[in-house]
Formats: structure tokens, sequence, C-alpha cells
């Protein structure tokens, strides 16, 4: 019998994401971090959300799992990002007390039952011999070999990773924890498509050798934020932001250092992020521009450190100082912890089911910056997928894969698996092809049946979602009986145009639609209209309302989605031979063979596959089905 039923290894915020989901869902499991005091460390910046990724948060928060949960029980400041565009862009995001969240983190994985956490480093993973590959449990750097039918790799920068400041590199996976040294070149053995990819972070300076008189405040917005959509106000302080800018004595100071950056000398091979790339890159990348903005952020109530976002760094330290003292307010700042770049093993996501199941070794489930991704958001969702995958393949039942027209975490998960990034992959809102329909506050609508259906939802999940569902509903019944009066138009002009529709049509019109883009704005403008809102939950009514205002292009989406849904839906066989396709192009043989996307959707983004190849692709299982 084996030890476990499933095994977690690295405790960051896809491994907190699996482990929970696991345990949640009644499997025996054991989450093995090299350190438990490190437990949902934020290793970069001290937020949580933003664009599309506070999309990622309320979806695994939908789904059952703890981010969202976390974010709101430790942030410092909220914000609605994007409040000037659409809805369909708009995402929330928090500063969070980075020892709290970590700590909160591991009381929640210490309390939780079928759960234990275990200080080791694993080093290489256990293999049945003969027959297909499947996963047997994994060994550690002390020597332990513990056995389990399912295991999740979410090792982030940790495997074999590298740390560079200047000319001075050493092992690390972040500054002052050591990396994990040997499951990179066990992996490459086992043949696994193992690269190296980089990422970094800027230097944390001393709070009170700043001169906040020289920069731009920016606090919460005034109306409450929550990333859960059990809406628990924990009380949380506003802890203001700031905002500078690089100038060109800060550039010149860059350029001057270039000569012993790691990044442009050589030292550094592994592909870094394209889209948060370090000042050096952004200041030699960019040689017209005269500033680059800079947020300044607080690391927490408990320290002096604030987080410097927008500088991320490997020059050597002395040209750091030079440059940070070149910028407003930072004259006389003092460096507490240095910026660094870390280079890193990871494993092409290619080489995964769209289920995260490994396709080299069946029962290895791999999540997180191990799969090429960056951010905890990105990290947390894939976490908790594999998590719910690994327990369904441990019962025999299929994968929960979700559609990219169901959540920004179907978008993740299929441009991972089909498109094989070979640089840190960010989540933006333009990835998304159903933007509108993805919205951050549909996302309970969108997911919370699944997480009820396999059982992530606990009563109060339950609870919260029909009490959402049935406000929901009841306002959508007042817009769409309530007729506009003439004496409505001394309250809201703009609706003398509409006298005689109903609010749900004059919801419609742009120039109406346009005054409730503000949420302040328009939980008071609707007030006005329907007192009967006053005591309703304010997230249910501003959601009904936005559904009314944009139902035409829902529908619109909701159309094209289902036209394309069954070849998304259709599943490719295991084994399945292409070669016996007629008529598929060589390439597309060679492509989908290697590959092995799990439907037909996946296999028609596949790069090097056409149209064509996708059509009779389609033909030759349809066959199969009749």
């Amino acid at each position: 019998m084996a030890d476990f039923e499933a095994i977690v290894v690295g405790s960051g915020h896809a491994g907190i994401e699996a482990a929970l989901a696991l345990a949640r869902l009644g499997t025996k499991t054991l989450l093995i971090t090299q350190n438990p005091d490190t437990i949902a460390r934020m290793s970069c910046n001290p937020a949580i959300g933003g664009l599309s990724k506070g999309n990622l948060v309320r979806e695994v928060d939908a789904l059952g799992g703890q981010m969202g949960i976390l974010a709101d029980a430790t942030s410092i400041q909220v914000r609605m990002l994007n409040q000037s565009r659409g809805a369909a862009v708009q995402a929330p995001r928090a500063q969070s007390d980075k020892a709290l969240y970590s700590a909160l983190a591991r009381t929640t994985l210490e309390a939780q039952p079928n759960l234990s956490i275990f200080m080791d480093t694993v080093t290489d993973i256990l293999v049945s011999e003969g027959g297909p590959r499947r996963i047997e449990g994994v060994r550690t750097e002390r020597g332990n070999a513990i056995s389990a039918p399912a295991v999740v790799l979410t090792t982030g920068t940790f495997m074999e990773g590298k740390l560079f400041i200047g000319q001075w590199s050493g092992p690390g996976g972040r500054l002052g924890e050591p990396a994990a040294i040997g499951l990179g070149t066990a992996l490459r053995a086992r043949g696994f498509p193992v690269g190296r990819m980089k990422t970094g972070t800027p230097a944390r300076i001393k709070r009170s050798s700043i001169d906040f008189s020289k920069l731009e405040a920016q606090h919460s917005d005034p109306r409450r934020i929550f990333f859960s959509f059990l809406e628990q106000d924990y009380g949380r302080p506003d802890v203001p932001c700031y905002i500078v800018y690089t100038n060109q004595a800060t550039h010149e100071a860059i350029r001057a250092g270039l000569d012993r950056s790691p990044l442009f000398s050589g030292l550094i091979v592994g592909k870094g992020p394209r889209y948060c790339p370090s000042i050096e890159d952004k200041v030699v990348r960019f040689p017209d521009r005269e500033r680059h903005q800079v947020f300044i952020e607080p690391e927490g109530l408990y320290t002096d450190e604030v987080y410097l976002n927008g500088l991320s760094s490997s020059l050597p330290e002395d040209v750091q100082t030079r440059f940070y003292h070149s910028i407003q307010g930072l004259e006389h700042a003092e460096i507490v912890r240095p910026a660094y770049a870390v280079e890193y093993d990871y494993i092409d996501p290619s080489a995964l089911y769209a289920s995260l199941e490994s396709k080299i070794v069946r029962g290895l489930f791999i999540a997180g910056q191990t799969n090429g991704t960056s951010g905890y958001e990105e990290a947390a969702a894939q976490g908790l997928m594999a998590g719910i995958n690994a327990r369904r393949a441990l019962d025999g039942e299929p994968p929960l894969i979700l559609g990219r027209n169901e959540a920004y975490i179907g978008v993740l998960i299929d441009d991972l698996v089909t498109l094989s990034p070979k640089e840190p992959y960010r989540m933006f809102t333009s990835r998304a092809e159903y933007r509108l329909a993805l919205r951050h506050d549909t996302a309970d609508l969108r997911l919370t049946p699944y997480a009820i259906e396999i059982g992530l939802a606990d009563e109060q999940r339950r609870e919260c979602f029909e009490k959402r569902l049935r406000t929901i509903g009841e306002v959508k019944e007042l817009l769409v009986s309530r007729k506009v009066q003439r004496e409505d138009c001394a309250q809201i002009p703009e609706l003398g145009n509409h006298i005689g529709q109903t609010l749900a049509d004059a919801l419609r019109d742009p120039n109406i639609g346009a005054l409730l883009d503000d949420e302040a704005e328009a939980r008071a403008r609707i007030g006005l209209l329907l007192p009967q809102t006053a005591d309703m939950q304010t997230s249910s009514v501003l959601t009904a309302l936005l559904n009314e205002r944009y139902r035409g292009y829902l529908e619109k989406e909701e159309r094209l989605a289902s036209r394309l849904s069954k070849a998304e839906k259709l599943f490719i066989p295991e084994g399945f031979d292409y070669s016996q396709v007629t008529g598929l192009s060589k390439e597309a043989q060679e492509k989908l063979t290697a590959q092995r996307p799990l439907t037909l959707g996946q296999a028609s983004r596949i790069p090097g596959v056409r149209k064509s190849d996708v059509a009779l692709l389609y033909i030759a299982l349809a066959r199969r089905e009749t």
C-alpha cells in the first residue's frame, strides 16, 4: 500500500492550491516543502490580482480555491483597475501584507484534514518499470522514498535555480534560500523536455529613507472590493502606494553598468519575461523613452521595507545604488535587499495534457512556474486544476477541462499545452476571445456549479452563491419590468429618449451605459430608479446591471462559442494514429503526434496545423463516433 494517495512537491501558490484541493476532496495528501516557514511566500511583488490576473484569482475562488480568501484577509490596499474602460477589461488588484499572507496560508494548510506537511527536498520521481510509465512516488535529498499513485510538481523557480547580481552568481531559488538541486537533472534523464527561463525582482529599500513629499500618493478605492465571492470584510487598513519616474540620469547610470550586466554579458541563458522586463532591458529596448513609471509598494504592516515595482534588475549593487539615487525622492534611499535575477529549470508544457497530467509519466501532474508561467495568479490557477484532476484520475473520472469561453483558466492552460511558450507566460485580457463573458464579477456564475458538482464548495460557499443568483434574478426582473417614466428624467436627463421603454432596454444605450461606468455612481443612480435595490448585495446589483447593459454583445459571444463548442469538446482518443487521416499534411501529422492534443479545439491552435488539416481531422473523428 502506498504511503499517501497524493504528494504535492513545493508550497508556493500552485502547491498550496493543489494540496488543499486534493485534501478537501478526501485525498490523503503529503505536501513536501524545503521550508515550512516559506509557505506561500511572495517572491516578487507584494500584490495579488491585476488586469486579467484578478479574473484568475476570482475564478480560483469560484472553484473553491484559497487565493481570493487570503487576498481579502491580508490586503492593505485594493483598487479596481481600468475603471475608465469597459467592464470586460476591469479587474481587482490588492497590495498584500506579505508576512501575514504566508502565515495565514500556512495556518490554513495545517488545519486542513487529510493533509500532512513534510520538510525535505525532492530530487527524483519514482516511476514504474515495464509497460506504460506511471508515477509511484518521489525520492528526497535525505534518501526518503515516499510512495503515492499521484504526484503534483510545483517547484517554481527553485528547480536547479541560480541567482545573479552583476558578475556574482550562486545557487538559489530566492535570495537567501537554497535551490532544489537534482530534480531537473533527473527529469532530463527520464526524457522530459526541460529548458531554462529567467525572471527577476527589484530591490527592497528602507521606507524611512524615502522623501515622500516629492511623490504622488495612490490610495484604495472608496468602495470595498472583494476577491472572494464570500465577501468577508476583514476590516483591513488602507496603506498608500506612491508613483515615481526614472529620468535621463537614471538611464545613463544603467547604461554605464551594462558591461557588468549578466543579462547582456551572456551569463544568463534563460529567456526572460517579455512583458515584465528588467529596467536595464527597458532602457536598451526603448532608448528614446525619457522616463519609466515606478510604483513604490509597501511590503506589509510588519516591516519598513518597500518594493520598487518597475525596477527589476540584475545589475551590480553599486550600479543599483547609483540609479536608485538618481530618482526623485530616492536620493538617500537605503537598499535592504538588492535586486537580482533567477534562472531556473522549467518543463515544456507541450509535454502535458490539458488536464496538466504528464504525457510521459501517467499520474504525474505539473503546475505553476514549473510549466513556464510567471505570476502568483497563473500558478494558483494551475495548482488548483492539477489538484482537481489528480483526484479525478485517482477516481477514474474524466478530467475537468475548462473551455476558453468558460474561464481565463481555460485560456491559460490551453495556451500552455498547445502553444508551448518559450518565455515566461503571463496572462492578458487580449489572450481571451470571449472577454466580455469572462468578466471578473461573473466567475462564480460560470464556475461555482463545477465546484458544487466536484465537492469543493462548502456550505458557506453554496449559500453565498444561491443568494447571489437570487439577487441577480430579482434585479433583472426589476429592470425588464420597470418602464422609464417622464419624472425619471428629472433624476437622469439622459433617459428622455427612452420614455416608455424598460430600464433594461435603456441601459443598452451607450449614453446611458456610460453614466454607470463608475460603480459608486451606478449604485447611486439605480437606487434612485429602483429603491427596492437599496438593501440588496451591491456586487449582485452591479452584475445584473452589466448583464443587461451588455446583453446583446454577450448573446453574440455565446452564439459564436456555441458554434465552436462542438469542435472544442470533440475528444481525440488516446493513441490516435494521425498518419491514417487521408490528406492530412506531413507537418500536421508530425505536430499532432508530438503534441497529442486532447480535443479538436486544442489541435486547431497548434502552430503548423492548418484549417484544412482541422477539417480533415474533424471528418475522421466524426466517422469514429458514428
